[in-house]
């Protein structure tokens, strides 16, 4: 897909800022539209279509807590929650909400380019797949994961990801039984290393999220474990329906 293609909605009530990613966006291919506040957010999400949302957290009218939770009981969009919030417990609480991935004010309009790329190039794998052929099942007790047509079905129901959740998961079914640290996970999954501690919560919420959607008792899982001392690993080996 090209970037000509995607459309980015820049959600945050500093005009400095909305100015500064308009610009460097769209210099790089991206049509680029934008919103000053949460309910100004939604409207836009419903007219414009966007292929991606950069969300500000502390917003008039409506947080950006509030806008992702809308979002969300409608649509997988990719978003990136864009924060100057100091508490770590805030971030996670976006993240928890359904947020991709999340930035922190100031930042480097070059990484978050680089994060923006990252997640596209996610949902555009699950979007190419989805017209794809099924020939490549794997089963794992309850669960079925379609690894060509990025869907994954519970008791024989779909089961709703987000792109991110979606790959998280491949990636652990892939190699069953094998740990990954959640450095690795985050950069075979969002493309970029930790460079602080707190960068793999990005990681951890995911696999709880992903827990909350796969397993039949969450807070004892039965699919995705924790790899004490490294990070985690998915229990039960997978078979394979070609």
């Amino acid at each position: 897909m090209s970037n000509q293609k995607e459309k980015i909605l820049i959600v945050d009530d500093e005009n400095s800022i909305r100015k500064i990613l308009e610009t460097r966006l769209s210099a790089i291919g991206y049509i680029v539209v934008s919103a000053s506040d949460g309910e100004e957010a939604l409207s836009m999400f419903h007219r414009e279509n966007p292929s991606l949302i950069i969300l500000d957290i502390m917003m008039p009218k409506l947080d950006g807590y509030g806008v992702c939770q809308e979002i969300r009981k409608e649509s997988d969009i990719p978003i990136i929650m864009l924060t100057a919030l100091g508490d770590i417990s805030d971030r996670i609480t976006g993240l928890e909400l359904g947020a991709d991935d999340y930035i922190v004010k100031p930042f480097s309009p070059k990484e978050l380019e680089a994060r923006i790329k990252s997640v596209l190039r996610r949902t555009e794998k699950i979007s190419i797949a989805a017209n794809i052929p099924t020939s490549g099942i794997i089963n794992i007790g309850f669960l079925r994961v379609d690894t060509n047509k990025k869907q994954a079905y519970k008791n024989n129901t779909r089961v709703r990801l987000t792109g991110m959740e979606f790959s998280l998961l491949e990636l652990l079914v892939s190699r069953a039984g094998a740990p990954f640290s959640r450095a690795s996970i985050l950069q075979e999954v969002w493309g970029y290393l930790p460079e602080r501690h707190v960068d793999t919560r990005v990681v951890d919420v995911h696999i709880s999220r992903l827990r909350a959607k796969l397993e039949d008792d969450p807070s004892n899982p039965d699919l995705i474990l924790t790899a004490r001392g490294t990070g985690y690993l998915f229990q039960k080996i997978a078979t394979v329906k070609k």
